[in-house]
């Protein structure tokens, strides 16, 4: 058992993280079944259950648990050498893993791969659309689009001009509920919300919007299909500014209101901070988004 396969150690580590075989399967490209012998096979290898099977999920075991936190160093370290010899490349033909929101991938990347394309045609991205924080530690990406400055001191965040976001709905919308008077009118005729109904309520409440998560008619976890069915006139939703005005068949709701602010950070490893293709695209995206 000296020479454990890294692979099977992965998968258990994967498994863990993720609490489903599904999950998993997906973060490391893998088939559903490929993964399942993986683990199968490790658990044989090593004379131990590492997870109990409830219903869909898995769950560690005991001796699951007081394994994981060693295979987590493990995977950290090999992210760590993955990343110090990805630093040690500076050719701008690599691909650049981006990290970005739905929303910003649907409606405002299109501009920033013209521009590179445009100033680098050998370029190639590749782009990672989630609306969770990607861990640039671990390779998941090279750079991030945040709405929230890095937390780890092996992470370095250029700020971008702060973005505007309001409230809108379509014209029909308006033509069939009328224009709301406050912020409480516009509750009644029906606002559209992401799935996280209360930490959504909580950030609209600080904006100076009170709401509850009770207040949403419709939840989504996608920005887009939330815009798409505002657009089709069946709520109000929220949406940067810039995105909004693109389209003249929506419109803002409530503009006396102050602007919703929304901050937006680019973010990358110190390791490849300075690499020319990484530098690339971080200087586009601050010429997109300024």
């Amino acid at each position: 058992m000296n020479n454990l396969d890294w692979n099977l150690l992965r998968a258990f580590h994967a498994t863990a993280s993720t609490g489903s075989l599904s999950a998993a399967a997906r973060k490391l490209g893998l088939t559903q079944p490929s993964l399942s012998r993986q683990i199968a096979a490790l658990e044989a290898e090593m004379r131990l259950p590492l997870f109990d099977r409830v219903g869909r999920r898995l769950v560690l075991t005991v001796t699951g648990t007081a394994l994981l936190d060693h295979v987590a160093r493990m995977e950290a370290g090999a992210a760590s050498f993955a990343l110090a010899a990805s630093a040690q490349n500076a050719d701008l033909t690599e691909p650049v893993s981006l990290s970005v929101t739905e929303a910003f991938a649907a409606y405002t990347l299109p501009d920033v791969v013209a521009r590179l394309q445009a100033t680098a045609p050998d370029l190639r991205l590749n782009v990672i659309v989630t609306d969770r924080f990607s861990d640039l530690h671990r390779r998941e990406a090279d750079i991030a689009l945040r709405h929230a400055p890095p937390a780890s001191a092996d992470l370095r965040g250029d700020p971008l001009p702060m973005a505007q976001a309001q409230v809108y709905a379509s014209r029909d919308w308006v033509a069939r509920h009328g224009l709301p008077r406050d912020w409480s009118d516009l509750l009644r005729a029906g606002l559209l919300g992401t799935d996280e109904g209360p930490r959504y309520a909580d950030y609209l409440t600080a904006a100076g919007r009170p709401t509850q998560a009770s207040d949403f008619r419709i939840c989504a976890n996608s920005a887009v299909a939330l815009w798409e069915m505002a657009r089709a006139g069946l709520g109000a939703c929220a949406m940067l500014c810039d995105i909004a005005a693109r389209d003249e068949t929506m419109v803002p709701l409530l503009p006396d209101l102050p602007v919703i602010e929304v901050p937006f950070w680019i973010v990358t490893h110190t390791r490849l901070y300075d690499l020319p293709r990484i530098r690339l695209v971080r200087e586009v995206l601050q010429q997109v988004l300024a």
